[in-house]
């Protein structure tokens, strides 16, 4: 798509938006950010006892996977004992199987959904037509007609049983569903060798309900169907039940009638005529309903507790909580006050900063929306005011931020989702995702460049800071991004103990920063030195720690090389410890580098303002005691004190509230691979696979560009709406076989899925992320869709690029390839590969160049302006010379195909061909723009368009 030149000049000038953009209204609060999440994503927003309960449980969740990321799922639980007088450390063992930890991973999201996330708020299909049943029995029968009456008594039940209009309230049809929730776990928990039992000898083997639960037997003994499956049947279904019911929650109805359709089709699948043209390949054996529950609930190769969810218990977990800490430490805006210190004075810059905070708050938050928001919440209106649109200052931050989810080193769920799937290290995938990436942040950067020129859009305003000031104060924020690369990439540690190293050693961090001041810098070395000086002697000594040489574990020591070694490994713990003890000797300290999320401060404020009322209220009820009720009500007020300006409590608090915010952040991850591995399950109870591929490979009738347009459209039209993640996994399941098939590398082929999955956020009429942007930038939604979309348009050509030429992700085929299987054929290139210029410069250095000048011409194109506007052959000649150079082979292989049709066979070297189209797209994209340069002399206007 493009944008028509004239009818953007209208919209986009200079002027055109600077009167509103003055109005307060353009202001976006971090609360209103939080609220339009919340309305987005239909979350309630909870008070009082209920936000206590969450919290917890939050905090539980967190806690949980904090120790399967340290120990893994055999882990020692310490417990403090006394041995007489003296303390003594035990230690409680516990090893889970992974279907447990798998288990409890989705029970802790389900009981979050069923609390944060309303069943109904009144305004679905369903409730609009039963409310509709009293006002019409009112006009037929009367008000105070008896059976008016009762309906009006019962739709109030109803409502209070179901409803949340307000999404303040938790129903009792919430606390049903929350209660079911916490049963699977502990049956996995406390029954596991039955359940490994029933793997052999199926569900119905299992013991009925009544003899699980033997004070039911009064009651349901007689019943049938109680007495005619077992428990585990009826937890199998009961949970099931339970995983659409939250998916229709947190990710909608399509998304639940396409899982339900699934589980449907493996019931009675095997009703579709196995001789039937096309559909007869879905033809399917029969499946009795324990066979489907077992596959789908009891299994941790697929099903609800498949491979997606063991990727989310392992990897997806760990790194949101790491995105939770980094940006509840502030980093978030120091990441945008960075992006406008290295752009805020360039042409277009509150646009081009956009881009890069974007682009920054992608390493914390892999949710298009939540990063939309909140980075939107600051640039949009600097965008407004500088002369961007509304519409496409929304479009900017909703492009930018939906390519968070495909930018190393953290990007997106679905990443981790491939490392599983393709089995290849996630440092590969790192390296492989890098060049895509950066070529799409720069084609939205070339754009928004072109839309300055056009508009004459200045810079920011002077003032801002400048580069070396910024990162002087906040630095530190680097430090976890690159501990991150070093682990993955040079120590080559997993990807589970990378996060939870780096988190750990971010965690230190703040508890230094927040302890750091002239007046205690030289206590805090000192406590530090002191702290790891006594560790090392103590292992030197008695080759235990402190703690365990206080609790009389000691033995013979260790050689000081080895002490030093095993103290290093802990440094974050000791750094940690010697922040916490220097800001509890100076609880006053006011730490001049850091500053928290501002919602950490709203939390210590609302603790704060709840410990004033109840030292009020302490006052008041000791205050006609006498002394005694004065030295109570004093030592109250000493003990609790003023804890907003308390730093250990607010250190405490941004610990605390980051793994909150981890798990609510989780949350529709969890389910969203809960409810989406049901889909690979049953293709593989079905053993639908295979046929599937030979379905697709048929109706594309050999063509690689229909089976690519193919795989594209149903990625755009099946994401939309929903998580990448789940597009991710349904697609994969389905479609990545075909396209490896044609010979497409296996990591190509995934990452083309991924991509796709991506743009759905920005494609309208469902472009979730480029709604969320309208909302902030009070825009019309489906315009701010439409542009964003246009931004993102090299995001969906760069596919079709690194499809045909695999070097532009710097992947290659094997020397073997040929006795390998179609997954096998190709490895990530190194440094070798690269200097064997008669492969890198024709495979990889000459394509990359390529892609990175086709957005150029890519963006004159979409935006009408190069050096001056661009009339509309211009236009159609910048987007020719845009796809010769980005992906001449999507036009080649259309032309062969339809050669093909007429029965002719072409045969030539693909790689010289490559190349020769790629020149004839650079001639085009010379030629052109020469042009159109000559045009802006003659108009005495000649802005640089390359310098940003």
């Amino acid at each position: 798509m493009t944008t028509d030149d004239h009818a953007d000049s209208g919209t986009d000038g200079p002027t055109a938006d600077r009167g509103d953009a003055d109005e307060p209204t353009d202001e976006v609060s971090p609360e209103e950010a939080d609220d339009l999440i919340d309305e987005i994503e239909r979350r309630r927003s909870l008070s009082s006892v209920a936000t206590v309960v969450v919290a917890t449980i939050g905090i539980t969740f967190s806690v949980f996977q904090l120790i399967l990321a340290a120990r893994s799922t055999s882990f020692s639980v310490p417990l403090v004992t006394l041995d007489g007088w003296r303390p003594a450390i035990t230690s409680w063992d516990v090893t889970l199987q992974l279907l447990q930890a798998n288990a409890v991973h989705v029970s802790f999201a389900l009981v979050l959904t069923f609390l944060l996330f309303p069943g109904s708020m009144g305004d679905g299909v369903v409730a609009r037509n039963l409310g509709r049943i009293v006002p019409a029995a009112s006009r037929t029968l009367g008000e105070g007609h008896p059976i008016t009456r009762l309906l009006g008594r019962a739709r109030a039940v109803v409502r209070w049983l179901f409803v949340d209009p307000d999404r303040e309230r938790v129903t009792p049809f919430d606390l049903l569903c929350l209660g079911a929730s916490i049963l699977p776990p502990i049956f996995f928990l406390t029954e596991f060798d039955e359940i490994q039992n029933l793997r052999v000898f199926g569900l119905t083997a299992g013991r009925p309900v009544t003899e699980v639960y033997s004070f039911l037997e009064p009651v349901l003994g007689s019943v049938p169907f109680v007495s005619e499956y077992s428990y585990a049947m009826v937890l199998g279904v009961v949970g099931i039940l339970l995983v659409l019911e939250a998916t229709r929650r947190t990710l909608g109805l399509p998304l639940t009638v396409i899982v339900a359709s699934f589980i449907v089709y493996a019931r009675w699948g095997y009703l579709i005529d196995g001789g039937a043209p096309v559909v007869g390949v879905l033809a399917i054996p029969e499946l009795t309903w324990p066979q489907i529950v077992q596959n789908l609930w009891y299994n941790v190769e697929n099903g609800v507790f498949g491979i997606p969810v063991t990727v989310s218990v392992q990897f997806i977990y760990i790194f949101i909580l790491f995105g939770a800490f980094l940006e509840m430490s502030g980093a978030g805006q120091w990441f945008i006050d960075l992006a406008y210190a290295a752009t805020g004075k360039r042409r277009g810059g509150p646009a081009k900063a956009s881009i890069l905070s974007s682009g920054f708050m992608g390493t914390i938050s892999g949710s298009s929306i939540a990063n939309t928001v909140t980075t939107g919440a600051f640039t949009i209106p600097l965008m407004k005011r500088s002369g961007y649109s509304p519409e496409f200052a929304g479009g900017v931050e909703s492009s930018a931020s939906s390519g968070g989810q495909i930018l190393p080193p953290v990007m997106g769920a679905a990443a981790f989702l491939m490392v599983q799937y393709t089995g290849t290290p996630f440092r590969e995938i790192i390296v492989l995702a890098t060049i895509p990436a950066l070529v799409f942040f720069f084609g939205v950067w070339v754009m928004v460049h072109l839309k300055a020129i056009e508009e004459g859009i200045g810079g920011a305003t002077p003032d801002t800071v400048a580069m070396g000031t910024h990162l002087r104060g906040g630095w530190f924020y680097l430090v976890p991004i690159v501990l991150l690369l070093y682990y993955l990439i040079v120590a080559r540690l997993t990807v589970a103990r990378s996060a939870w190293f780096t988190l750990v050693a971010l965690v230190a961090l703040i508890a230094l920063v927040s302890a750091y001041s002239e007046e205690t810098r030289v206590r805090l070395v000192a406590i530090l030195v002191a702290v790891v000086g006594v560790e090392l002697a103590s292992y030197v000594a008695a080759g235990v720690s402190v703690a365990g040489l206080v609790t009389g574990a000691g033995g013979a020591g260790m050689p000081v090389g080895t002490a030093i070694d095993v103290v290093g490994s802990r440094l974050g713990w000791y750094a940690m410890l010697a922040g916490v003890v220097t800001l509890l000797s100076r609880p006053d300290v006011d730490p001049p580098l850091l500053e928290l999320d501002p919602t950490v401060q709203t939390t210590v404020d609302a603790v704060g303002d709840r410990i004033d009322r109840l030292t009020a209220s302490t006052e008041t009820r000791f205050s006609g005691r006498g002394g005694a009720g004065a030295r109570v009500a004093s030592g109250a007020e000493q003990i609790l004190g003023d804890v907003r300006a308390n730093q250990p409590f607010r250190f405490g608090t941004f610990v605390f509230k980051s793994m909150d915010e981890g798990a609510r952040t989780a949350v529709p991850v969890v389910i969203a691979v809960a409810a989406a591995g049901v889909i690979p399950g049953v293709i593989s109870v079905t053993g639908l696979g295979p046929n599937l591929t030979s379905l697709l490979l048929t109706l594309s009738g050999g063509s690689i560009v229909i089976m690519l347009l193919v795989t594209a459209v149903a990625c755009i039209v099946l994401g939309m709406g929903m998580p990448t993640t789940v597009t991710y996994i349904i697609l994969v399941s389905m479609l990545a076989s075909p396209l490896v098939e044609f010979g497409i590398p296996l990591l190509a082929a995934h990452l083309f899925i991924l991509y796709f999955g991506v743009i759905a956020d920005i494609t309208p009429p469902v472009a979730v992320a480029a709604y969320a942007a309208s909302g902030v930038a009070k825009s019309d939604p489906f315009e701010t869709g439409v542009k964003a979309f246009s931004l993102s348009l090299n995001k969906a050509m760069v596919p079709f690029a690194f499809v045909f030429v695999p070097g532009i992700v710097l992947l290659r085929e094997k020397a073997n390839a040929a006795e390998l299987d179609p997954g096998e054929q190709y490895r990530v290139i190194g440094f070798g590969d690269l200097a064997e210029l008669s492969y890198s410069v024709p495979e990889v250095i000459l394509p990359v160049l390529g892609v990175f000048l086709g957005v150029v011409a890519l963006g004159a194109a979409v935006i009408g302006t190069l050096y001056a506007r661009v009339d509309r052959p211009g236009r159609a000649a910048f987007a020719l010379s845009s796809i010769l150079l980005v992906a001449p082979q999507l036009i080649s292989s259309s032309v062969f195909d339809l050669v093909a049709l007429a029965g002719v066979t072409v045969s030539v070297d693909a790689i010289l061909l490559d190349l020769t189209l790629r020149g004839v797209g650079l001639v085009v994209f010379a030629a052109v723009a020469a042009k159109n340069r000559r045009e802006a002399t003659d108009l005495h206007d000649v802005p640089a368009p390359a310098a940003g």
